[in-house]
Parts: structure tokens; C-alpha cells; sequence
């Protein structure tokens, strides 16, 4: 006997005290209770069902002995199995059953269990929990004890796939029989071994348990029982993790055995609440004082190791003895989750009578008779739910099952991005600043998301905008300072300038796209990008438009050197920047660009982002300059042979096809990104291009300059031209 469960009792007792002592539920009537022992064996619990069903002084299946037992409903089992072995009787008769034991399969649920509710949570909460929980503590190398039925079978199956989702590997996999499955001693003594080489062989820590008592009792007899082995078992420093089908319950035969090794067991419990009044039902039940004397007599002896004055025993009871003083192993004084759920399937089936009494009463004010359908209640009456198909969780719609009538439907989960709340309702689609959750049974607030100063990607593009920035200042303060010397004065002086700071502005001009968007930084910043960088490649065709100009004026009688001058280079300069001048006024007259959020592109964030108006006005700047740049690298690429000592075709060439390839490379980057990343591809073209105009024009002038003076003097020239 497991006085252990002797509680499980003791709540369904306490629920129907309160119950019928309670004027406002089920007023002039009074609950009665009857219980039997299922014995953990198939044959005995559908013997004891039967006994429940017809049983008076003999058993006469499918006929009522005695008019007198009106039986409503049936509480139990605390095992999956045996539940199912219940309703394969119970659901004959349409007797509804409330189990309070959690179930492993909902099909077979389904399959077996048609009157069945439950009052404890699903199973399939604790492969979750147990996740959880060893995600918690970092354990990645787990072993397994499971029961050897299909239930272990359906949990060993759902727990594999959750581990790999997670990471979590496991050492081992042992199954465990039910004592009553052992036909011979070597089935015994190889089980005692495989479990002996696993607790002291495997590096696994972790160890789950998962199927009832039994599995936890056979369990706890292995390892007690490996004699001298078993001390050295005690320092293994094994965890023991449980599910809440299992309890550390111990008949007498294990009581005397030593459980250190475990000591600090985690298990998985049902949902519970305390109930004072209860404690205070458990201090006044002794043996000699409640009506039930040989049922509480048989639980007080097996749980205090005593005997009553009629037997031999000298170790007598009392009838003193305090149920408090016992380890929690024998019993417990705080109501236990399977306790709770007796306590709460009692109280559900008092509602449901208390609610069949109520109509019967409305019945006869309103008729001034009696009813002799509601007059002497049925079973099938509890909870009088007539559907085709069962109701359904959130996050699940309606399907029609095809060939059936129209009331008979099934269920569905919600297409993806979309939720439903209630149950039975259709799925409908969350706002545009939310987005559904896992389950899809609610909508969650979408965060706005931008290309921040503060993300590592952005300290990045800042950084090297600065950087580049003051290289680019330097640069320009050197030449300043050597501006009398040949290799700058050659080739039109004023635009080097307008270049240097054109490409000084084209770094600065980056920050317009980083941080949250704002009406002034969408306004400006494509413009003033385009606008920019038109000026710089302008200054640069002109550079190379005078290199080649001035080769052909000094062929004799050429009509060229009219040409040669800073008025052809200021006049192409200006007038190839203001045609992308008048391309963005055009622009921002028209359709100007404007902060937006975009709630499509990303699932789970609304992105803060510049909508540009027109998206032809924008490829319209990037062609013009695309336009210019082509122009530039074409006369730069023919020009690049010519013997000029001071010719910067060469380098010009060079610095325009890096300028293209970035460009060219950016259509299908932008196009191809989402959200902030855009923003990114955008900053890291500009960046680029304009780094590779600053090394490739300028970093050879600075060699001879810094480096090489001796090659910057006009003897030195005129030398290398001879």
C-alpha cells in the first residue's frame, strides 16, 4: 500500500464535505462517493469498473441491482492507461469521466477517451519545461530512463525532436519494464546491470525519469540494491529530473532504504493551491474518531509501522500519532496537483448537477410541473455537450471535412500571418505595427527598427566616414602648403580644390542616412548626395578633358590651344553640374522624398525609412551621374598612353572603373536588401567610390610631394620630357 496516494482520497472526501455542506450549490441534495482500486492491472480495473457499474451483492453485468445508486460520474485514473481501460466501459453507458492524471497522446485521447475531461495539463507542457530547464543550467548531455510503453514510446519521440531543435544531446536511453513484465530472473539481473553500468560508467550528470510510481519504485529497489556497489553510487553527483506523473511515494518494503543519491531530485509538478481548510481536515482524522474506522485503520498501520490493540503486533497504535511527523516520502500535509485535481473534478461535476437542478427548477415555475426528464438526472446529462466535432484552441480555424454534413468540421492552424484569438473564431490579420505570435493566438507589437549610431554596423560606416574625412582634410592642407610647387600648380589648380572638398562633403554627406529618419535628413540626402558627387566627377573630366587638350595644342599649327585654359574647365565643371541640379529641383518640387515606416517588408519590425517620392526621379540622378562617370573613364582610358610627365590619366582611369564597378554593383545590392540594410549598401557605395577618387587621383601627388620632392622641380620635368 502506497499511503502516499491515501491523499487523493482524503481530497475527494474534503470536496464532498464542503459540497454538501455549501446552501448555495446543490441545496436538499447530498453526494455520495464510492472508492475502488484499480491494482495498476488491466483485468482488475475493468472488474472494479463493473463492480462501480452493477455490483450489489453480486455481480449481474448490464443490469442495475440496486435502484438506490445513482452514479453521475467517475473520477480517475491517475494513469493514462488506466483511464482508457475505464471508458472502454464507461463510455458504453455514457458516463463521463474526469481524469486527473495527465494524458501522453491527445490522438489516443481521442480515440478512447470520448467522455473524458480533464481537470491537470497537457503532457506535452513538460517536454517545454523540461527544455527550459536544462537550457537554464546550460546540461547538454542527458540521460534517459523511460517506462517501456507506448507512452515512454511517445515521449522518448517528442523529447528527441525538442533536444536536437535545442542543442541537447543524449548519453543514453534506457527502458524501463513494469515490475509485472519480468518473467525471469535474468530479465532482472540484466536490468539491475544495464542500469548500474549507466549511473556509473556515463559522463551524463542529467538524468530524466519519466513514466509513474512504479517506474520510480523499481528504480529506487536497482540502485538500492546494488549492496557495496550502491556506496560508491552515493558521489556520482547525478541530477535527477521527473515529470509529474511521478511521485516519491515508498511502500513499507522501501522505507528503510537510503535515498541520498537522490537527494536534490527536480521534479515537474501540476498546478496546486493551497487550502487552509484542508490541513485542518488532515489533523482530525485519527483511527478511533472517523466513521470510516477499517479504511483509515489500514492506512494508519501501513503509514505509522503499527498495529491495533486486536493483533499481535507489539508495537501498538495509539491513535496519537501525527500525520505531520511523517516524511513526505509516506505523506503529505499540503494538498498535492493530483489532490487538486480531485478536488476540482468534484466541484465540476457539482456545478453541472447544480446547473441540471436549476433548469429542472425554471422548468416547473414557468410550466407549473414537474419534468420527468430532469426528475432523476443521468449521467449522459453532466456537462451536455452535443457537437460533430470539439471545440478548438487559438491560433486554429475551421476546415470543412469533405463528404460531411455541414456542422462537422475540423481544425486547422491559422495560415501563416495570421491569428485567432477566441476559439471557433475564423483567423483574421494582425495590424500593420503588429505581427502574429508563435502560436499565433495573439498579435505582438512590432519594433521600430533604423540604421542606427549606436549598433556596431553604424559605429562601422561613422567611423570610416570620419576617417576618411580628415585624410581628406590633410591632403588638402598639403597641397595648400606646396602650392607653389609644379605637380600642383600643373593641370588647373582651383579644380583640385572644388575636388578635395567636393569629396570631403561626399564623406560628410553619408550622415544624412544613418540615425531615424527625419523630413529634413529624406529631403536632403539623395539630393544632396547626387548633386555632390555630379561636382566631383565633373571636376575630374575636366582634369582629364585638359590632359588630352592640351597634348593636341602643342602639335604645330593646331587649332586647339584657344581651348586650353581655366575657362573650359570651369564652364565644363558648371554646366555639368547643373544639369543635376535643375534633376533635383525637379525632384523636390515635384514629388519630394519623406519619412514613412515600412510595416511589409520585415515580419517582426516596422522599419523607419525614407520613402523617395519618385522612385523614377531617384534612378533618373543615378543615371545622369552613371552618365558623367562613363564620359569620365572613356576619355581618361584614351588619354592614358599620352607622354606627359604630370598626365594623370593613368591613375584617373583607374579610379573611375573602381568608381563604375561600385556603382554598378550597388542597382542590384539595393534592390536585393531590406530595412536598414538598404540604408547600409547605400552608405557603403558612397563611402567606397569616393575613397577610391581620393586614393587612386591624389595619393601619387602626395608620394612626390611628402616622399619624392626631388622629382617635383621644373628641371626635373622639363628633363624627363627630353
Amino acid at each position: 500500500m502506497l499511503t502516499k496516494f491515501y491523499q487523493h482520497s482524503l481530497a475527494l472526501v474534503f470536496a464532498i464535505n464542503e459540497i454538501n455542506s455549501n446552501t448555495k450549490i446543490l441545496p436538499n441534495v447530498t453526494l455520495g462517493f464510492r472508492i475502488y482500486d484499480s491494482y495498476y492491472y488491466e483485468k482488475m480495473t475493468y472488474r472494479t469498473t463493473l463492480d462501480l457499474l452493477f455490483k450489489s451483492h453480486r455481480l449481474v453485468p448490464n443490469y442495475m441491482c440496486s435502484a438506490s445508486k445513482n452514479r453521475i460520474a467517475v473520477i480517475g485514473g491517475l494513469g493514462s492507461d488506466t483511464s482508457i481501460f475505464i471508458s472502454d466501459i464507461l463510455s458504453l453507458y455514457k458516463i463521463p469521466q474526469f481524469s486527473y492524471g495527465s494524458f501522453a497522446s491527445e490522438q489516443r485521447e481521442t480515440e478512447h477517451l470520448p467522455f473524458s475531461y480533464h481537470v491537470a495539463t497537457k503532457e506535452t507542457h513538460q517536454y517545454t519545461g523540461i527544455v527550459w530547464l536544462l537550457q537554464h543550467f546550460g546540461w547538454t548531455w542527458v540521460g534517459l530512463f523511460v517506462v517501456d510503453d507506448d507512452n515512454g514510446e511517445h515521449f522518448i519521440n517528442n523529447l528527441e525532436r525538442l533536444f536536437s531543435q535545442h542543442e541537447i544531446c543524449l548519453a543514453f536511453i534506457q527502458q524501463i519494464p513494469q515490475k509485472n513484465r519480468f518473467n525471469e530472473m535474468t530479465e532482472i539481473t540484466n536490468m539491475f546491470s544495464k542500469i548500474y553500468q549507466f549511473l556509473k560508467l556515463s559522463k551524463a550528470s542529467i538524468c530524466v525519469i519519466y513514466g509513474d510510481n512504479r517506474t520510480m519504485t523499481l528504480l529506487i529497489t536497482i540502485v538500492c540494491s546494488l549492496n557495496d556497489d550502491y556506496k560508491e553510487l552515493k558521489s556520482i553527483g547525478k541530477v535527477w529530473i521527473t515529470t509529474s506523473q511521478i511521485d516519491f511515494a515508498v511502500s513499507r518494503l522501501e522505507r528503510g532504504l537510503d535515498l541520498t543519491v537522490f537527494h536534490g531530485s527536480i521534479s515537474l509538478t501540476i498546478h496546486t493551491q493551497e487550502l487552509l481548510d484542508f490541513e485542518k481536515f488532515l489533523h482530525v482524522i485519527k483511527p478511533y474518531s472517523t466513521v470510516e474506522n477499517k479504511f483509515v485503520k489500514a492506512f494508519w498501520k501501513e503509514a505509522f509501522e503499527c498495529a491495533f490493540p486486536d493483533s499481535l503486533v507489539t508495537n501498538t497504535c495509539t491513535g496519537k500519532e501525527r500525520l505531520e511527523n511523517l516524511p513526505d516520502t509516506v505523506f503529505e500535509m499540503h494538498m498535492t496537483g493530483h489532490s487538486y485535481g480531485i478536488y476540482n473534478a468534484v466541484y465540476a461535476v457539482a456545478h453541472a448537477l447544480h446547473a441540471m437542478y436549476s433548469s429542472q427548477y425554471n422548468y416547473q415555475s414557468v410550466f407549473g410541473c414537474k419534468s420527468p426528464e430532469f426528475h432523476d438526472p443521468q449521467p449522459w446529462q453532466v456537462l451536455p455537450v452535443s457537437r460533430c466535432s470539439d471545440s478548438c484552441q487559438p491560433g486554429y480555424q475551421k476546415r470543412k471535412k469533405e463528404g460531411e454534413q455541414f456542422c462537422c468540421y475540423e481544425w486547422a492552424p491559422c495560415p501563416k500571418g495570421k491569428i485567432s484569438i477566441q476559439k471557433g473564431r475564423c483567423c483574421s490579420t494582425c495590424p500593420e505595427d503588429q505581427y502574429p505570435s508563435h502560436d499565433q493566438d495573439h498579435c505582438i507589437p512590432k519594433m521600430i527598427n533604423f540604421l542606427s549610431y549606436k549598433e556596431p554596423m553604424g559605429i562601422c560606416l561613422a567611423s570610416v566616414a570620419v576617417s576618411f574625412s580628415l585624410i581628406t582634410v590633410l591632403i588638402l592642407r598639403t597641397f595648400i602648403k606646396h602650392k607653389d610647387t609644379p605637380i600642383v600648380k600643373a593641370n588647373n589648380q582651383d579644380v583640385t580644390y572644388v575636388l578635395h572638398i567636393t569629396l570631403f562633403l561626399c564623406f560628410l554627406c553619408s550622415f544624412l542616412f544613418l540615425g531615424r529618419p527625419s523630413k529634413l535628413t529624406c529631403y536632403l540626402r539623395q539630393s544632396a548626395f547626387g548633386i555632390i558627387f555630379s561636382v566631383a566627377v565633373s571636376c575630374i573630366l575636366s582634369k582629364t578633358t585638359t590632359v588630352v587638350l592640351a597634348f593636341m595644342a602643342i602639335k604645330p599649327g593646331s587649332s586647339m590651344r584657344k581651348w586650353v585654359g581655366k575657362t573650359l574647365t570651369s564652364s565644363l565643371v558648371f554646366t555639368c553640374s547643373i544639369i543635376q541640379v535643375c534633376i533635383c529641383v525637379v525632384w523636390l518640387g515635384t514629388s519630394p522624398p519623406f519619412p514613412d515606416f515600412d510595416t511589409k517588408t520585415m515580419t517582426e519590425e516596422i522599419v523607419a525609412e525614407c520613402n523617395e517620392g519618385s522612385v523614377v526621379m531617384f534612378y533618373i540622378l543615378l543615371g545622369y551621374m552613371g552618365l558623367l562617370s562613363f564620359i569620365s573613364f572613356t576619355v581618361a582610358f584614351f588619354a592614358r598612353k599620352l607622354p606627359d610627365s604630370f598626365n594623370k590619366a593613368k591613375f584617373i582611369t583607374f579610379s573611375m572603373l573602381m568608381f563604375c564597378s561600385v556603382w554598378l554593383c550597388f542597382v542590384p545590392s539595393y534592390l536585393s536588401t531590406k530595412g536598414k540594410y538598404m540604408v547600409a549598401v547605400e552608405i557603403f557605395s558612397i563611402l567606397a567610390s569616393a575613397a577610391g577618387l581620393l586614393c587612386c587621383i591624389f595619393s601619387p601627388k602626395c608620394y612626390i610631394i611628402l616622399l619624392r620632392p626631388d622629382l617635383n622641380k621644373r628641371e626635373q620635368i622639363i628633363a624627363r620630357k627630353h
